[in-house]
C-alpha cells in the first residue's frame, strides 16, 4: 500500500506545473550613474596638507575633504596672483601710453597738413605774382625791341644822310647813342625776363621740395602712429594673456581643496598621511552617494540572453537576508524579492557575459533599506510553465529551456 500511494504521489507530482528559470549572479548597484560609487581624483599635482574626514564619515555636498599644497616651483609664490595683478596694471598703463602716443601723432599729422597747405598756398601766390611779373617783363621787352627797330631804321637813314652830307656828325652821333641805348635796354629787359622765368622755376622747385619734405614727415609720423597702435594692440594681447593666467591661478587655488561633489559616505582613502605627494589624476578618496533608486546588475550567459527581455520578472535572493527558495514554484518561496528587467546591454564584458539591469517590481514591496552598493545578489529569471516530467526530461537530455518571450500584463501596461 505504501508503494502504491508513493507511486501515485510521484505520478501526480510529475504532472504538477514547474516554472522554468535562469539563475544568474550579480550585485547591488544604483540605477543612475551619478548615484554609484565615485572616485575623487586630484585635478592638479600637490602635497597633502590636512585631512578633514576619515573613512566611514558621512559628508554633505560642498564639504571640504582634503587640503593640498603646490609642489611645482612656478606656483609656490604665495603672492603669485598679486604679482600678476601688478603686471596687468603696468601693462594697462603701457597700453594707455601707446594709445596716447598714437593720438598725439595723429594731432601732429593734422598740424603738419595744415602747415603744408599754408606754405603751399604762399608759394602758389608767389608763383602767380611771378607769372604776372613775367608778363610785364615780356611786354617791356617787346616795347624795347620795337623801339630798337625804330632806332635801327633811324641809324641806317642817318648813315646815308651822313654819307651824302645832309646830316652833321653831331646829329649822327646822337642817333647812334639812341640806338646803343635801345639795344642795351633790350638786352637788360631780356635778362630781366630770363631772371623772372628762373625765379618762377625756383618757386616751382621750392613747392615740390615743400611737398616732398612734408610727405616724408607725414609718412614718418604716420609710421610712428601705426607703431604705437601696434604696440598698444600687442600690449592688450599681453593683458588678455595675463588676465587668463590670473583666472587660471585663482581656479587652481580652488583645486587645492578637494570638495565633496555630492552627499554620501567616505570610503577607500587611497592616499594617507601628511606630506604625501599626489600626481595629477590620482585617486584620493571614494564617496558612496545615497542610493535613491536601487538596481541589481546580473550577468547572463550568451546562451540564455534570447530568453531575457525588458520588463521580465526576476526574483532575487540578497546576501544577508534569509530565504527559502523553490525555484520551480516561486509563489511558495520565502524571503525573495521581485524585480523587472530595465535594460539589457548589447555587448559582453571581459568574462563574455551580458549585463542586465533589474529594478524593483512596482507591484511588490520595496527592497530592504539595508542593501548596500556592491552587496551580492542571486537572480532567478522566471520563464515558461511546464510539467515536472518535461523539466526532468529536458535536464536529463541537456536541452535548453523552452523559448520564452515575455508578454507584459495588460493591466500593468494600462497602469
Amino acid at each position: 500500500m505504501w508503494f502504491l500511494w508513493l507511486s501515485l504521489l510521484f505520478v501526480v507530482i510529475m504532472f504538477l506545473p514547474w516554472t522554468q528559470n535562469i539563475r544568474a549572479n550579480g550585485k547591488v548597484t544604483a540605477l543612475r550613474p551619478e548615484n554609484r560609487p565615485q572616485e575623487l581624483n586630484a585635478f592638479i599635482p600637490g602635497r597633502i596638507v590636512k585631512w578633514y574626514v576619515k573613512e566611514g564619515d558621512y559628508v554633505y555636498k560642498g564639504d571640504t575633504l582634503v587640503q593640498m599644497a603646490e609642489v611645482k616651483t612656478e606656483y609656490l609664490d604665495p603672492n603669485l596672483t598679486d604679482q600678476v595683478g601688478k603686471q596687468i596694471v603696468a601693462k594697462n598703463l603701457s597700453a594707455e601710453a601707446y594709445r596716447n602716443k598714437a593720438d598725439a601723432a595723429l594731432v601732429q599729422m593734422n598740424a603738419m597738413r595744415e602747415a603744408r597747405d599754408l606754405k603751399l598756398s604762399s608759394i602758389d601766390n608767389k608763383i602767380v605774382q611771378q607769372r604776372l611779373k613775367i608778363s610785364s617783363d615780356s611786354a617791356d621787352l617787346a616795347a624795347a625791341e620795337n623801339a630798337l627797330l625804330a632806332y635801327t631804321r633811324q641809324i641806317d637813314a642817318a648813315q646815308k644822310m651822313l654819307d651824302e652830307g645832309a646830316m652833321s656828325m653831331v646829329e649822327f652821333e646822337k642817333r647812334r647813342v639812341n640806338y646803343q641805348n635801345g639795344k642795351a635796354k633790350v638786352n637788360s629787359l631780356d635778362n630781366k625776363l630770363n631772371q623772372s622765368k628762373q625765379e618762377l622755376l625756383n618757386l616751382k622747385i621750392n613747392r615740390n621740395e615743400v611737398v616732398q619734405d612734408y610727405s616724408e614727415k607725414l609718412a614718418k609720423t604716420e609710421g610712428e602712429r601705426f607703431a604705437s597702435i601696434s604696440s598698444a594692440t600687442s600690449t592688450e594681447a599681453d593683458i588678455a594673456k595675463l588676465e587668463n593666467q590670473l583666472s587660471n591661478y585663482a581656479v587652481r587655488r580652488d583645486f587645492l581643496y578637494l570638495l565633496a561633489p555630492q552627499s554620501g559616505q567616505v570610503t577607500k582613502a587611497k592616499k594617507a598621511g601628511i606630506g604625501e605627494i599626489i600626481k595629477e589624476g590620482d585617486m584620493i578618496i571614494e564617496i558612496v552617494p545615497e542610493i535613491n533608486e536601487k538596481a541589481v546588475e546580473l550577468y547572463i550567459k550568451p546562451m540564455d540572453l534570447p530568453l531575457i527581455s525588458v520588463g521580465q520578472d526576476i526574483r532575487f535572493i540578497f546576501d544577508g537576508f534569509p530565504a527559502i527558495v523553490f525555484s520551480g514554484w516561486p509563489n511558495s518561496s520565502y524571503g525573495t524579492f521581485g524585480g523587472q528587467v530595465a535594460a539589457i546591454e548589447s555587448n559582453t564584458d571581459a568574462n563574455g557575459l551580458f549585463k542586465i539591469l533589474v529594478v524593483p517590481d512596482p507591484e511588490e514591496g520595496e527592497w530592504p533599506e539595508m542593501l548596500k552598493i556592491g552587496g551580492g545578489a542571486r537572480g532567478i529569471a522566471l520563464l515558461k510553465d511546464v510539467p515536472v516530467y518535461y523539466e526532468l526530461w529536458r535536464n536529463i537530455n541537456g536541452f535548453p529551456p523552452e523559448y520564452y518571450q515575455f508578454k507584459p500584463d495588460e493591466t500593468k501596461a494600462k497602469k
